[in-house]
C-alpha cells in the first residue's frame, strides 16, 4: 500500500475538481492536437510517436501494480486477471494498435500536449491501480457475478465496440493513402458526429460500474470532462467547414444532443 484510505480519498476529491475546472476550460479552448493542431504552443513532434508516449503509461503502470500483486496471491484470484485485461486490451488498441493504423503521416502535434496527457496518464492509471492491486485487492470471487459487474462488463465492452468501429470507419475515409478529411457516413455517424467519443464514455462509464469505485468513476468523470468539449469543437469544425454536413446530426447521444 503505497497511500492510506483518507489521503488516497483526498487525492481523487482534488483531481475530480481538477476535472472539472478541465471541463470548463476545454469549452473555451480546443486542445491544440489533430484538425485543431495550430501554432504556439512549442515544439512538435510527430503525431504517431506522440500517440505512442502519451499512451504508454497505462500500460506500464498497470502492469507493474498488477505484477507486484501476482506475486501476493495464494490462488488464482480471476477477478483481478479480468480487470487487468480489461484495461490493457483498451490500451493495447490506444497505445500501439491506433497509432499504428491511424493516417497520421507527416502530422505533428505539440510536446506540451504529449506531456500534459502523460501526466493525467499516469495520475489515472495510478489512482485506479492502486485501488484494485492495493487498497482494495482483492474483490471477492463472487464479485464476477454481481449485477455492478456484469452490467458494467457488458457496457464497457459495448463502448469499446462502438469506439473501434467508429475509428475502422474514419480510417476507411483514407483508404487511397490520402489525409485530408471528409465526411464519415456510416455507422453511429449517421446519427451523431463522434461516436468514436461516444463509445468511450460509455466504455468508462462501464468501468465505474463493475469496479463499484470512487477510482472508477473518477476515470469517467474525467472521460466526459475531455470527450465531451471535443465532440462541440469536432461538430462545430464539421459545420464550418463542409457546407453540405448534415445540420440534423448531433454532437455526441444519438436524438439528443
Amino acid at each position: 500500500m503505497l497511500i492510506d484510505q483518507g489521503q488516497y480519498e483526498l487525492t481523487i476529491l482534488i483531481w475530480l475538481i481538477i476535472a472539472i475546472s478541465t471541463f470548463i476550460l476545454l469549452m473555451f479552448i480546443r486542445a491544440p492536437y489533430g484538425r485543431h493542431e495550430r501554432p504556439g504552443w512549442g515544439p512538435r513532434l510527430p503525431s504517431r510517436i506522440g500517440w505512442i508516449i502519451m499512451e504508454s503509461p497505462c500500460i506500464l503502470i498497470m502492469t507493474v501494480f498488477f505484477g507486484f500483486g501476482v506475486t501476493k496471491w495464494s490462488v488464482i484470484d480471476f477477478t483481478a486477471i479480468t480487470f487487468y485485461t480489461m484495461w490493457i486490451a483498451h490500451y493495447i488498441h490506444r497505445s500501439w494498435v491506433w497509432p499504428a493504423r491511424a493516417r497520421i503521416t507527416g502530422k505533428r502535434m505539440p510536446f506540451s500536449i504529449v506531456l500534459f496527457a502523460v501526466a493525467f496518464n499516469s495520475i489515472n492509471s495510478w489512482i485506479n491501480a492502486e485501488w484494485l492491486y492495493s487498497l482494495h485487492h482483492p474483490y471477492p470471487s463472487s464479485w464476477l457475478y454481481s449485477p455492478q459487474f456484469v452490467i458494467g462488463f457488458v457496457l464497457f465492452l459495448i463502448g469499446m465496440g462502438i469506439n473501434i468501429k467508429s475509428d475502422n470507419i474514419l480510417f476507411s475515409l483514407r483508404h487511397d493513402g490520402k489525409t485530408d478529411y471528409k465526411i464519415p457516413n456510416k455507422g453511429l455517424f449517421k446519427w451523431v458526429s463522434c461516436p468514436n467519443y461516444f463509445g468511450e464514455i460509455i466504455e468508462w462509464c462501464g468501468w465505474a460500474l463493475a469496479t463499484w469505485s470512487l477510482a472508477g468513476l473518477s476515470f469517467a468523470i474525467w472521460g466526459m470532462a475531455n470527450l465531451i468539449p471535443r465532440a462541440r469543437s469536432n461538430h462545430k469544425w464539421y459545420l464550418k467547414n463542409f457546407s453540405d454536413y448534415p445540420v440534423e446530426r448531433k454532437i455526441l447521444i444519438p436524438k439528443i444532443w
